[in-house]
């Protein structure tokens, strides 16, 4: 569940010559593209290898889903593999594999994306496929009735049958009162039970259009080959009444007011803690800052040897065998500031809970010295950078930017950003999100582990 690379600064500059037919023209790398049909198309260029991955966004994931259908965008995303007119089930997947290529899919809370990653000569042969599929898809009851039976074993397998993503997902229905968030985004059972394949097809007709996806091409091409050759398959697809991000009806979480436990029984061999607090995701990248003081207190707790969990909790006190911090700044929702930690020899969750409260009660009471300020900055920021060491990473990080609502302009504002937060604004963002009205606790109560033969994968699993 889940969402790199090279300093490669995004500057933008006035361009001297118009790229005939685009509505909006950049020098800049990457460049920006607008269709008729409402395709935004984003080209950057990296010409280390003869490689390129082009990956198309939907604006729509498990946000948009309505009760009683949660898991069909999932649903969708196996089912688009499934054939067009032109490209039979299964012939898609051979002709990438046959140019060298690798494909496939992924579905988020707030999006669902394809991908191909191939040499830059099979580019077109990408772009024609993806294309067609985009409008041209069949459904059917056998390849549905067929699917929706993977789609329940990839729920067993990752979900039902694993302890700490079982408890995740409870505590996540327990945190969130109204927001979608509260829904998995592979489903409930039982809604996935009870699926039609209407279901798949009305959500088909209804988010995948040309104006409500972003085409991200990164590696080895030219910009305005690459729109000329976008330009002759995508254009063709008509627009539909697709509510855009901005006007879509707000779901706002309601104020949380007091504590919220959850103990989940599950079988496994030891105890496992999250303390999930309700934090912001930015919503204007130049103006917000406590995501980016979220964001470094983040690097503070978590991810690096001399981190403060694991220097406090597993290798100082031996509290917990492992502790750590999670936060995601980039989401069309609300987010959540998790800890989690497993209890270490003699230990009880209750000790882990205390220990916890206790190294946030430090930076509210103490702060972070400048000298751990300065060397987590440096960390987070490395973090972003590195993303961009590979056209795969690229891609991914410019399809998140705009298909939650931000720009991938954003991307250097950010950095910005996260270098300029200040001791004092970590202490502040601390103190105000970490209290406990504004906390969800689950436990992991392990039961005995029966013995059965593991579970297979089943083939049909895409990722």
């Amino acid at each position: 569940m889940t969402h790199a690379y090279r300093v490669d600064s995004i500057s933008f500059v006035l361009c001297l010559v118009l790229i005939s037919g685009a509505s909006f023209q950049a020098c800049a790398n990457p460049h920006e593209f607008n269709l008729d049909n409402g395709l935004k198309l984003i080209v950057k260029e990296d010409h280390r290898s003869p490689v390129v991955v082009a990956q198309v966004w939907y604006k729509a994931g498990s946000i948009d889903e309505v009760n009683g259908v949660s898991g069909v965008a999932h649903v969708l995303e196996h089912m688009m593999f499934k054939g067009t007119v032109k490209v039979p089930g299964g012939e898609f997947s051979r002709r990438i594999a046959a140019a060298g290529g690798r494909e496939n899919a992924f579905t988020g809370y707030d999006y669902t994306a394809y991908y191909q990653q191939l040499h830059k000569r099979s580019l077109p042969m990408a772009i024609e496929l993806e294309s067609d599929r985009m409008r041209n898809l069949i459904l059917t009851q056998d390849g549905f009735e067929k699917e929706i039976k993977v789609v329940m074993e990839e729920r067993r397998l990752r979900t039902d049958d694993q302890p700490r993503a079982l408890v995740y997902e409870k505590m996540m229905a327990v945190a969130y009162q109204a927001h979608p968030y509260k829904n998995p985004i592979i489903g409930w059972m039982n809604d996935l039970e009870n699926m039609r394949v209407d279901d798949a097809q009305a959500w088909y007709d209804r988010w995948y259009a040309p104006n409500n996806a972003v085409l991200i091409i990164v590696g080895d091409v030219n910009p305005d080959e690459v729109y000329q050759l976008v330009k002759k398959y995508y254009g063709v697809i008509e627009s539909r009444p697709v509510p855009a991000l901005d006007a879509r009806k707000p779901q706002i979480e309601p104020p949380q007011v007091g504590t919220k436990r959850i103990i989940v029984k599950a079988p496994a061999e030891l105890p496992y803690l999250i303390m999930g607090y309700h934090a912001p995701a930015i919503r204007n990248a130049d103006a917000d800052w406590e995501p980016y003081a979220l964001e470094i207190l983040e690097g503070v707790l978590d991810g690096h040897a001399s981190a403060r969990l694991n220097k406090s909790l597993v290798r100082e006190s031996r509290i917990a065998n492992s502790a750590n911090a999670g936060y995601g700044a980039l989401a069309r929702g609300p987010s959540i500031f998790f800890l989690s930690a497993v209890p270490g020899n003699g230990k009880t969750v209750e000790d882990l809970e205390q220990a916890l409260r206790a190294e946030m009660q430090k930076i509210i009471s103490d702060g972070v010295t400048e000298a751990e300020l300065a060397r987590v900055k440096a960390q987070v920021i490395a973090s972003h950078v590195y993303q961009r060491d590979s056209i795969q990473s690229q891609a991914m990080q410019l399809g998140k930017m705009e298909s939650i609502g931000l720009s991938f302009r954003d991307i250097d504002t950010m950095v910005e950003k996260l270098k300029a937060v200040t001791a004092d604004q970590i202490r502040t963002v601390t103190k105000k999100y970490f209290t406990d009205d504004n906390l969800t606790i689950a436990v992991l109560d392990p039961q005995p582990i029966g013995q059965k033969n593991p579970a297979k994968i089943p083939g049909g699993l895409r990722h």
